[in-house]
């Protein structure tokens, strides 16, 4: 078992505000994540997931913040925001939790891609950082329907498809691809009409 809470709080050094917003951010992506394989429980029996490693993981995901810099959620760091999938991952490492830092480092957007990353010329190692398990996309998903700067909201399916879609059509793909595994009834189709008008 992962201490996450005492990894958190180290890894805060200090920071009450920061470490608050990690941990209610974070327990909202594992209990969502939780609910959603409450329903598949064939995964867990096929060896697929594990409900521990699901919960730690989804904890551990966005630990990398800490070294960036976005004051609105008190982070005083020096790296821009989206290295901090695999300035998390590199983290977890040191911790030797390897399996939990793919899922930190796969986890931003619905995964960034190797054309993603040329073409909007990010400022992180050239590699491919989609979910490929079934645990990496379960966290992935659930993570798109909080913020960090609205705590306790869910953001609402159009809203989240309408964020990605400024990221490119691959990008609302896998995440429309993980909404139809993981919750096909929740779907808001009229968005595509919008898609359609914004070209």
């Amino acid at each position: 078992m992962v201490d996450y809470k005492a990894l958190i709080e180290k890894y805060c050094n200090g920071n009450v505000e920061l470490q608050h917003i990690l941990l209610t951010h974070s327990r909202q992506v594992a209990d969502r994540a939780l609910s959603i394989l409450h329903l598949h429980p064939e995964w867990v029996d096929r060896g697929e997931v594990d409900p521990v490693f699901v919960e730690e993981a989804a904890m551990l995901h966005d630990i990398g913040v800490v070294l960036c810099d976005a004051p609105k959620i008190h982070c005083l760091g020096m790296h821009t925001y989206i290295e901090h999938g695999y300035l998390g991952a590199e983290i977890l490492r040191q911790e030797g939790l390897f399996k939990h830092a793919l899922v930190a480092e796969r986890h931003t957007g619905t995964g960034l891609s190797y054309e993603q990353i040329i073409r909007e010329k990010l400022p992180i190692p050239l590699e491919d950082y989609t979910p490929k398990t079934l645990e990496e996309k379960l966290i992935c998903y659930a993570d798109k329907f909080y913020s960090k700067t609205h705590l306790g909201e869910d953001k609402p399916m159009a809203k989240i498809r309408l964020h990605l879609w400024k990221y490119g059509s691959d990008t609302v793909s896998r995440f429309d691809e993980m909404q139809q595994l993981f919750e096909p009834y929740n779907s808001n189709r009229p968005l595509d009409r919008l898609k359609t008008d914004l070209g």
